[in-house]
């Protein structure tokens, strides 16, 4: 029992830790009296109407079979507001499918209406994305590279509102705020939306107004040529090359410039195997930076809160291990309490205080929600759902955590991106692994420990414990009716089986 207490005290410390951050974050935002309201500003200081006084530019599209919304993206990015003799476009094109003819017929449509714009195809994919994008700059003319990914579809005056911040030299980066197409597609998109609108409105915005280093969310940002060229380049040694690249960037001293107010929607994952491989490769790929990363952060001159800041920022992922040996452990230290064999009470009344973790991810999902809509207080009634369906996710994020702890390599494997929003859900196979019969057996382990909760009367502990038990539930019951939607389907979609253990784009 021993051996219990001491493992759900650290996983404990663990939550209050990066829940007190969480509580920072949102403190900060609220001080800084971040609940604004109206029009997106117009941009300032523009270059003017002389077209050479705006920086040559070099859109980057990187795709890698993405049939179903190639088109859109290459039609909406060959509309942008830009001065046509300072902007050029690469299709930067790894696909193995359709995607290439769909991509060539596109780019020929707008060649002929004299836009600056190529098809780029490599004979082999190295290097995935971070790949892609470094081949791209070996030709490029731009002294801007402005990046989207295939499922965004950026608003006609992205360019004007971000170019102008590179008027000041120091500015290597200017990031934009994702939006969401299909959010209100299912609970499972919905819950996605409200866990990015916290990273984007809370994390992001507090950690650029403060000094603290932000992060490329990979898309839906411009660069400074020179700030890629002086942090090294793009790099494939880890999945997450913009968290990686970001970080090498802040370290030689360029600054990143975060906007809020300029929204760029995106397509949020359908399925919960595609959300699975999705925030494997964020928790996997953010541990590869950190242990690439931190040695060289301390080692600066920079702020203690610059260090610290960036610290948690590097080692969020501890929270997926904190939550799944919360869950296993809960229930049996409790119910043996309970019983009059277990910990004593002032044991428990200590841990209690880990509780106090969810106030600050409370404040942070509230403060994110006012900010961006009118029906904020509707929103926050669904708040326990989104913070117990990222709790689901703990087993394969400390999976993803455990590899790469270990040095073991995986490929960069994409998200599907199925352009839901104009034609409705689609389903796809995904295949049985042990990974999703652990989820199972979690799912099951957590709802037996809420019985025996619930049969010793230790009542109090029962709501934790329901946590729990949704959130591996909530996995497992997406899972489940997604596959049996998928088995009912005569066609399926041509894209390959998700497997749901493997790593994720």
């Amino acid at each position: 029992m021993l051996f219990l207490a001491i493992v759900y005290a650290a996983a404990m410390v663990v939550l209050l830790v990066f829940g007190l951050n969480q509580f920072w974050l949102a403190w900060r935002w609220a001080r800084a009296d971040g609940l604004r309201s109206g029009p997106v500003p117009e941009p300032d200081h523009l270059p003017g109407d002389d077209e050479t006084a705006w920086p040559m530019l070099t859109l980057q599209l990187p795709l890698y079979n993405e049939r179903w919304v190639a088109a859109r993206l290459i039609d909406t990015c060959a509309t942008l507001d830009y001065p046509a003799g300072r902007l050029e476009i690469q299709v930067l094109d790894d696909s193995t499918d359709e995607t290439t003819a769909v991509v060539a017929e596109r780019v020929a449509y707008w060649q002929k209406r004299g836009l600056d714009i190529v098809h780029v195809c490599r004979t082999a994919r190295t290097g995935y994305k971070a790949g892609a994008l470094a081949n791209g700059l070996t030709f490029a003319r731009g002294d801007l590279i402005a990046i989207f990914d295939a499922d965004f579809v950026p608003p006609q005056d992205f360019l004007l509102q971000t170019v102008p911040h590179f008027a000041d030299e120091g500015i290597g980066l200017v990031q934009a705020r994702w939006g969401h197409l299909n959010a209100d597609t299912s609970m499972l998109t919905t819950a996605q939306s409200a866990l990015l609108d916290a990273h984007f409105v809370i994390e992001q915005g507090v950690r650029n107004e403060t000094g603290c280093f932000m992060n490329f969310n990979g898309t839906a940002g411009v660069w400074r040529r020179a700030c890629i060229d002086d942090a090294g380049g793009w790099k494939a040694d880890t999945l997450t090359e913009d968290l990686d690249l970001s970080y090498r960037a802040q370290l030689r001293g360029w600054r990143f410039q975060f906007l809020p107010d300029l929204g760029v929607p995106a397509e949020l994952p359908v399925s919960i195997a595609a959300w699975r491989q999705q925030q494997f490769r964020w928790t996997k790929g953010t541990a590869e930076t950190a242990r690439k990363t931190l040695r060289r952060l301390w080692t600066t001159k920079l702020p203690l809160r610059v260090r610290l800041e960036g610290t948690l920022h590097l080692t969020g992922w501890l929270v997926f291990p904190a939550i799944l040996l919360a869950a296993l452990v809960h229930a049996p230290l409790l119910t043996a309490h309970a019983l009059g064999f277990g910990v004593p009470d002032a044991y428990l009344g200590v841990m209690g205080f880990g509780l106090f973790a969810f106030t600050g991810m409370t404040l942070a999902h509230l403060f994110a929600q006012r900010a961006l809509y009118a029906d904020w207080p509707r929103r926050m009634l669904l708040f326990p759902w989104f913070l117990t369906a990222s709790m689901g996710l703990a087993l394969s994020n400390t999976k993803g955590m455990a590899e790469a702890l270990m040095q073991r390599r995986s490929p960069f494997v994409r998200t599907p991106k199925l352009s839901v929003a104009p034609q409705g859900a689609w389903w796809r196979r995904s295949s049985v692994t042990w990974l999703t019969v652990l989820e199972v057996v979690m799912a099951l382990y957590c709802a037996a420990g809420l019985v025996a909760l619930a049969w010793s009367g230790e009542w109090v502990a029962a709501p934790f414990q329901l946590m729990f038990t949704i959130g591996f539930g909530f996995v497992c019951f997406h899972d489940a009716v997604q596959r049996r939607r998928a088995a009912n389907r005569r066609t399926f979609s041509a894209d390959p089986v998700l497997s749901q253990d493997a790593p994720h784009s």
